[in-house]
């Protein structure tokens, strides 16, 4: 009977187009390098746009975070609008949306003009956040969907190595960000600008992939379902996947809603949901958001220039991407939760190294702060390894958790709240960081941000659970 079963499995193995599916789950995740290249572009932009806008600190903060309300807007609507159009459908919408707010915020010439792009462009990523992790999930075989899935994460740590490299040459080729470059416009708008190349080619992309199988089956639309599971795992796997997909179904086929997260005996909402809000909204509460949207002001901030601050954010991008790698090589070994609770420790501890370091900054005589030799080194170096500690675990983990935790009926459903708490969060801890500066300074926020990370160690050890090797028809809510 082992013998059989082994068999089957090799044969089945045989028959799965490998390529297929690593081709189209690469095409989904050019959303997260538009995520990544959206969130990092605006971090060697802010003096472009206080000297455009003339914006005061506040403003410019919300200048900065108004991408974010609609990340929040984009997450949590994507996941409705999933469940009746499609996941691929959702893309191709967010693919146009990042090209007509990459356009727009290069040429914003009022700040009002500039939030309503930026808002644009956030709807985008917050759909492609949620979307194309569960897409990939949902097209992926359980022994590398992790792996598949992490390839999201280092898309997005490419995106935003791309968006400070791009940043970086456009403001050294003009001698700042706010000179002027080529047809006599700033080098801050062409920063915006540069994004238009890779949402052009998401968009052509995506016409190109199929819809997701599972979408297909819980939309009843069968033919197409057995179509795509066929060109993927062959066409006796796919009578297996197809019978599995549908028995995950079979006690409750209806069209997906809302209410579905809540417990139908006790009508309180399900303890999965409230697992995945709460890795959504740690994953923002250490802080890695504040580094990438202000790195260049954090680093200015303690006596560094615009330009080697551009370059520090350079060398974190490059850092996150191989930390990344790390996750890729293990989150299929070794688990998801291992790798939450190990990059929580790390965290804690970088972000304390990092708190004490700014909480021992003196003033210079311009009025701003400076760390001695020792200090800057400590800062720079526990800023850059708390960066890689994320980049292998919350950074990844959490959007592959999210993208295959929940059962199928409520996938979407799921993904939209826990999608749109990820964004609320990220939105405040954003908008927080320059009024934070102002009052308690570097190292009272630095501390918030390590006191969050030691929580979600607690968290992480009671209450998340482990997924690696299930199928998603295994997944209970």
């Amino acid at each position: 009977m082992n013998s059989v079963t082994l068999d089957g499995a090799v044969a089945a193995r045989h028959a799965e187009n490998t390529r297929l599916i690593v081709q189209i789950s690469c095409v989904a995740t050019l959303g997260g390098f538009l995520f990544g290249f959206d969130s990092g572009v605006i971090n060697g932009t802010v003096d472009g746009l206080k000297q455009a806008f003339q914006s005061t600190s506040a403003q410019i903060g919300f200048e900065v975070a108004s991408m974010l309300l609609g990340c929040a807007l984009g997450a949590f609507f994507a996941g409705r609008v999933a469940d009746y159009w499609g996941r691929r459908s959702v893309l191709i919408i967010s693919s146009v949306l990042f090209l007509l707010s990459a356009l727009g915020a290069g040429a914003a010439h009022s700040a009002a003009f500039f939030v309503f792009a930026r808002i644009m462009g956030g709807f985008a990523v917050g759909a492609a956040s949620v979307i194309a992790p569960a897409y990939i999930a949902e097209v992926a075989p359980a022994r590398y969907r992790g792996r598949l899935a992490t390839v999201q994460q280092i898309a997005i740590i490419s995106g935003l190595f791309s968006a400070f490299l791009s940043n970086f040459l456009l403001a050294k080729a003009a001698g700042a960000s706010t000179g002027v470059l080529w047809l006599g416009q700033d080098a801050w708008r062409w920063m915006f600008w540069m994004q238009a190349l890779p949402s052009s080619l998401f968009l052509v992309s995506l016409l190109f992939i199929p819809e997701s199988p599972r979408f297909l089956v819980v939309r009843k639309r069968d033919g197409e379902a057995k179509a795509v599971l066929a060109r993927l795992y062959g066409e006796q796997e796919a009578t297996n996947k197809f019978a599995e997909i549908g028995a995950s179904l079979a006690q409750d086929r209806h069209r997906p809603k809302l209410s579905d997260l809540l417990d139908k005996t006790s009508g309180r909402v399900r303890p999965i949901v409230w697992v995945g809000i709460g890795l959504a909204t740690f994953q923002q509460l250490v802080g890695i958001n504040v580094v990438f949207y202000y790195g260049a002001v954090l680093w200015q901030a303690v006596g560094f220039s615009e330009n080697d601050a551009l370059l520090i954010n350079v060398f974190s991008g490059a850092l996150s991407i191989g930390a990344c790698l790390i996750a890729v090589l293990l989150i299929d070994r070794v688990g998801r939760k291992p790798l939450l609770w190990i990059g929580s420790v790390g965290m804690t501890v970088t972000l304390a190294l990092v708190t004490f370091a700014f909480a021992h900054a003196g003033v210079d005589a311009s009025g701003k702060l400076a760390l001695s030799p020792a200090m800057g080194t400590l800062a720079l170096v526990a800023a850059n390894v708390y960066v890689a500690f994320f980049n292998m675990s919350w950074g990844p983990v959490m959007w592959v958790m999210l993208g295959e935790m929940f059962p199928n009926q409520i996938r979407g459903s799921g993904l939209a709240v826990a999608g749109a708490a990820q964004w609320t969060s990220n939105f405040a801890i954003t908008v927080s960081f320059p009024i934070l500066l102002a009052s308690i300074g570097l190292a009272g926020a630095y501390g918030i941000y390590a006191v969050a990370a030691a929580i979600s160690v607690v968290f992480v050890l009671r209450y998340v659970k482990e997924t690696r090797g299930k199928e998603l028809e295994q997944m209970e809510g």
